[in-house]
């Protein structure tokens, strides 16, 4: 697989909405997803084609084939007083908390954001509650979400602002106005409030070898064409797309692993001296997290769970490991539909597995695993992966932000 990086600048409201099972209210996204994105492409290609899709063909290859090509989610990615968007945007882990008063990372108003994960594995080892407090001013604390990048060891936040669009409608047999119907629209706002600054997403396309220079050229010769969710007949949806190349797919998951392990063992031994240690961490063990970077479907044995299992990990991998062990899971579920326009119905009622969920297993054999990590992080995990479902992150670096060291 190689890789066709994004860069989606909003031109115009984006009407990406998230329609709740039994509501009457479509509530808009704070991304844009990879199923929105994957069906742009596929719409205007078929509109440019001059023959019918067969089998075999690139358009049977890129969305049909059983090996697709993988539309991950558009995330946030430019940053107040920053010109340029952040290629590199990750999901902060559920485990990460910040001040109930003053949420953030740290600056003059913030006191700071921090992971929990490894002390409460800890905590929980030697028997005890973590019940941790505020670094800046001793007080409460709360779960902190959303998306962040990190720039030269600061850190920063990115986030999408929205408004409600108020419509009229329209009398199809006098085109006119229509009285007494009025409705609204959730839309993800074009630009920043205060600079009227383009809000730009950053999103990547996984593609097979062979199709990378003819996507690649199909999105740049037409990157002022595509339309972006909902309305679009009404103007809103009108985006720019720039596409760059990345033939190779580098990963440093060993590393990240490595300094997981590391951060682990030395905070273990923390513990230990304050409470008294309770046993030795095998060094023959290899820890190791799977941290969700968007909604996943996950099901087991033909049920929708939101964990996973040693026993379903080593079936998603392919990788027969006794030792595989799982020691805790920090995830929430929603429900997500859709609409498909091909075939002009709505799409299933799914249970998802919220992005930001965390799950620490623990094995001993990480060559057996060194392979399948990087696969996951390529191809994801559960169904529908090919729309932007089940991305994942193995080792999330977030991990190893203490409280102590808040940032």
């Amino acid at each position: 697989m190689k890789k066709i990086n994004l860069e989606i600048k909003a031109l115009s409201p984006l009407a990406i909405g998230r329609q709740k099972p039994g509501g009457n209210i479509s509530e808009a996204e704070t991304y844009i997803p990879g199923s929105v994105i994957r069906g742009a492409v596929a719409s205007q290609i078929l509109k440019e084609a001059n023959q019918e899709i067969q089998e075999g063909d690139d358009f049977h290859k890129l969305f049909l084939s059983e090996n697709p090509a993988i539309f991950q989610n558009a995330y946030p990615a430019m940053i107040q007083r920053r010109t340029k968007p952040q290629l590199q945007v990750t999901v902060l882990p559920s485990t990460v908390l910040s001040s109930k008063t003053k949420p953030g990372f740290k600056s003059k108003l913030n006191y700071g954001v921090f992971d929990t994960l490894i002390d409460r594995f800890c905590a929980d080892s030697y028997s005890h509650i973590y019940d941790p407090n505020c670094p800046g001013d001793g007080g409460r604390v709360d779960t902190f979400t959303g998306f962040y990048s990190q720039i030269d060891g600061k850190y920063y936040s990115h986030s999408t602002s929205n408004r409600l669009l108020t419509r009229v409608g329209i009398n199809r047999r006098r085109a006119t106005s229509e009285e007494r119907v009025l409705y609204s629209i959730e839309v993800l706002n074009e630009s920043k409030e205060q600079k009227k600054q383009f809000v730009i997403y950053t999103s990547v396309i996984l593609v097979p070898d062979d199709l990378l220079d003819s996507l690649h050229t199909f999105i740049d010769n037409h990157q002022d064409n595509f339309r972006l969710g909902g309305s679009s007949s009404r103007g809103l949806g009108k985006v720019k797309i720039t596409a760059k190349k990345q033939s190779d797919i580098k990963s440093n998951v060993d590393s990240r692993i490595h300094q997981f392990n590391q951060k682990l063992h030395t905070r273990w031994n923390e513990w230990g001296n304050i409470f008294g240690e309770v046993y030795k961490i095998p060094k023959n063990r290899i820890y190791f997290t799977v941290d969700l970077q968007a909604d996943a479907i996950l099901n087991e044995n033909w049920r929708r769970t939101t964990v996973i299992s040693e026993i379903m990990l080593q079936q998603l991998t392919g990788v027969n490991d006794p030792s595989l062990q799982l020691y805790t899971a920090y995830s929430s579920y929603e429900y997500r539909s859709g609409w498909n326009s091909a075939w002009g119905l709505m799409k299933d009622v799914e249970l998802v597995t919220n992005r930001g969920g965390v799950y620490l297993f623990s094995t001993e054999n990480k060559d057996l695993w060194l392979k399948p990590w990087e696969d996951l992080e390529i191809y994801g995990i559960g169904d529908r992966t090919s729309e932007g479902f089940g991305q994942v992150q193995i080792c999330n670096e977030f991990h190893s932000v203490f409280r102590e060291e808040a940032v």
